[in-house]
């Protein structure tokens, strides 16, 4: 196969003027290649266009991106434009990608089977993340598969092809985005890409993550026996029904033919399935009001984070739904994998913003106990421990730099930092700024 670059090659990177230095061929798409490179002693990540992409507007684009800067450290943002004298076109340089991180293509074919921890950190930060590439006044316009990575053991996400993120409808469209992701709008032919249309797409992403299925394949899906373009035009674009519309049963998951979204829909807690029902019926016929907003997302899954309890007998996680749980008068469902009841563990209500519940593992973290720091989770400041001497005793150990007040039974103690107070119920604990209190 013939490559435009070749291994040892030599080309430049055009603002620092550093030799940037090719190491290994990495893939190819239709817009260019990707090679590892060295730059200044740093491997990076080189994408070099093809001459039908080389074009004036695209290095124009390019170097407003590089101007702007990156929304966060989880995009993986063009640091500098590259040329040689030698070669036909032009390329640009980026961080490279760590070898731990996995596309959301290996979830959906089963190679990787992270925790619903990770998948709900790497929910919170792809919503976060997008908060802030909009809130620049710009759009990702291919929210999509082949463009985010995580981390399977941690949910840490980081986001690639950023050179076709644009200025939020001034920029004109030179990608529509991907099939089966693109708003129906966008599919109609009646819209182009926006912030509005990333929206849409996120949805669908966060859908494929948590029920390994599109929102919109359902019987209607299965009974087509050619999935040609006009067939995907009527499931996306012009006849688009959610798989669990509550008031349209017609498009519901064929049993034996789609079982993931069947199992997976019934562990989620009601808020989720909330927003994934108003994406997918409002969001689909309102594209302005009707979809769920980046900060939404972001809300429900540090929300879903924080419900998380494990099954006694299996370990598998489970979550706290209390919409659910009072429908029921109180009784937890069965483990969605075991079957055996679940006991619920102590939980903390914080103020009126968080219900955290208290697993061996959980921790607390700025976001949690302070009002003006939300969505901080820089590092924690408190975490669920044993007692040293008696390990039937838990308690919740102070992290952060400032001294708690608990009290129990009328009686205050300072909870300094590097202390404990013990989970019993009833006790309240002030943080500072908020006040939490453990129930059962």
């Amino acid at each position: 196969m013939n490559r435009t670059l070749k291994v040892g090659q030599t080309v430049q990177a055009e603002t620092s003027g550093a030799a940037c230095t090719v190491e290994q061929f990495l893939g190819g798409g239709g817009q260019g290649e990707v090679y590892r490179a060295n730059l200044s002693g740093s491997s990076v990540a080189l994408k070099w266009y093809i001459p039908s992409q080389a074009t004036e507007e695209q290095r124009n684009a390019l170097h407003h991106l590089i101007q702007i800067g990156s929304p966060n450290p989880r995009f993986l943002w063009p640091m500098e434009l590259a040329s040689a004298p030698e070669v036909t076109g032009f390329g640009y340089v980026m961080p490279l990608r760590p070898p731990e991180y996995h596309g959301i293509v290996s979830l959906m074919k089963n190679r990787i089977d992270p925790s619903f921890r990770a998948l709900a950190t790497a929910g919170r930060d792809l919503a976060h993340s997008f908060f802030q590439l909009h809130a620049k006044g710009l759009c990702y316009r291919d929210i999509s598969f082949g463009n985010v990575f995580f981390d399977p053991a941690n949910g840490d996400v980081l986001i690639c092809d950023n050179d076709n993120v644009g200025v939020d409808r001034q920029t004109e469209a030179r990608v529509f985005g991907t099939p089966r992701f693109m708003a129906p709008e966008i599919v109609r032919g009646e819209a182009t890409p926006s912030t509005d249309t990333d929206l849409f797409s996120l949805a669908v992403l966060l859908f494929y993550m948590f029920l390994i299925h599109h929102p919109l394949e359902g019987k209607k899906e299965a009974a087509i026996r050619c999935f040609d373009l006009p067939a995907m035009n009527k499931i996306y674009g012009t006849e688009p029904v959610f798989i669990f519309d509550p008031n349209d049963e017609s498009n519901r998951p064929e049993p034996g033919y789609q079982d993931n979204p069947l199992v997976y829909w019934k562990i989620y807690p009601l808020f989720l399935r909330d927003l994934f029902t108003r994406s997918f019926t409002d969001g689909l016929h309102d594209p302005q009001h009707g979809r769920v907003r980046e900060s939404q997302w972001r809300g429900a899954m540090v929300r879903l984070t924080d419900a998380i309890i494990y099954c006694a007998h299996c370990g598998s996680e489970n979550f706290y739904d209390g919409e659910s749980l009072k429908a029921s008068g109180g009784t937890p469902p069965p483990c969605w994998k075991c079957k055996q009841q679940l006991r619920l563990p102590p939980r903390i209500r914080i103020g009126k913003r968080h219900v955290v519940m208290l697993n061996h593992d959980t921790r607390l973290f700025p976001h949690h106990i302070d009002p003006s720091r939300s969505y901080d989770f820089s590092r924690p400041v408190a975490e669920v421990t044993r007692h040293p001497k008696d390990p039937n005793v838990w308690g919740l150990k102070n992290l952060s730099d400032s001294k708690w007040n608990s009290t129990v039974a009328e009686t205050v103690k300072e909870v300094e930092p590097g202390r404990s107070v013990t989970l019993a119920v009833g006790t309240t604990i002030n943080f500072g700024a908020i006040e939490g209190e453990i129930r059962m």
